[in-house]
């Protein structure tokens, strides 16, 4: 999920594997799958998609969300520290590392699309992505996790109300002649549409694809980050790793033999109940996925 605009860090080869031929993807742009490919999908019930997606793109990729607007967010503004402050003691109290993420019922996301910075996770909460709740620190849809301590270092709010995507509300500002802030953005490149198309096969499908189309955008997403970031809280990439410069988590509680600190956090170290069946990058490499990825 963690792509940026304008840099290419996913090779056009890598996305040939996860297309596995089926979409010509001799430019970037909407494609219409043959309403003879409109199938059932292959062995796992993947769909094939039959409608255009015009501002996919195969190279990371994303957009702002609808009134989506940054001009007027600053890291020193009063609802900009309220809310960091905020998120920052949620994480402390209650989800500290990747152990207390688990017991809380999150589950698991590593980018397997992307080329760049893979040293930072995304772990999603099913309960708080599908229920109405918006930009509430005690319940963050996904919380983002520095692969190398194990501990958390930011959140990711999520607009969606049933695991729907909702319209995303301003952080502040709009009235009173003050400058609007708000810093939501949705993925329209592949890298980003796979990882929430993944996580809803895995987590909301339990593996069960059938008719699950590949989105042509993700929901709106906002980044607050809460150890110290060279762009802003509100920054879409991760900061620089000598920014997460953190004691490692303490050991798990779950049965492994990885520790923090010492052992990247990864689908390999962690308790077999939070992986799911196939992971993103088993699915990559296996028979076509006999769906059009919009591009």
């Amino acid at each position: 999920m963690h792509d940026s605009d304008g840099h290419l860090n996913v090779s056009r080869r890598t996305i040939l594997r996860a297309s596995a031929g089926t979409t010509a993807l001799s430019a970037v742009g909407s494609a219409r799958a043959d309403d003879s490919d409109a199938s059932d999908g292959d062995a796992l019930g993947v769909p094939r998609l039959d409608r255009d997606c015009p501002d996919a793109t195969i190279e990371p990729s994303t957009t702002h969300c609808e009134g989506a607007e940054t001009a007027g967010c600053a890291d020193d503004h009063p609802a900009t520290t309220e809310l960091r402050s905020a998120v920052a003691d949620s994480l402390e109290r209650q989800y500290p590392d990747a152990d207390a993420l688990i017991d809380a019922g999150y589950k698991p996301y590593f980018d397997t699309l992307e080329m760049g910075d893979d040293s930072w996770s995304h772990w999603l909460n099913p309960a708080f992505i599908g229920d109405d709740e918006l930009v509430d620190p005690e319940r963050p849809e996904s919380v983002l996790v520095d692969n190398d301590t194990w501990r958390s270092i930011g959140v990711m709010f999520i607009a969606t109300s049933d695991g729907e995507p909702v319209d995303s509300p301003a952080v502040y500002g709009g009235d009173d002649d003050e400058q609007l802030c708000s810093p939501w953005h949705a993925h329209t490149g592949v890298p980003g549409r796979f990882a929430w198309w993944f996580y809803r096969l895995a987590y909301e499908r339990d593996g069960d694809a059938e008719r699950l189309e590949f989105p042509c955008r993700t929901p709106c997403m906002l980044h607050v980050w809460t150890v110290d970031h060279p762009e802003s809280v509100y920054a879409h990439d991760a900061p620089p790793e000598s920014y997460r410069d953190q004691p490692p988590a303490d050991d798990p509680g779950f049965d492994t033999d990885a520790a923090p600190g010492e052992d990247e956090l990864g689908w390999d170290v962690l308790p077999s109940e939070v992986v799911p069946d196939r992971t993103p990058d088993e699915l990559l490499p296996t028979d076509p996925f006999g769906f059009d990825l919009g591009v």
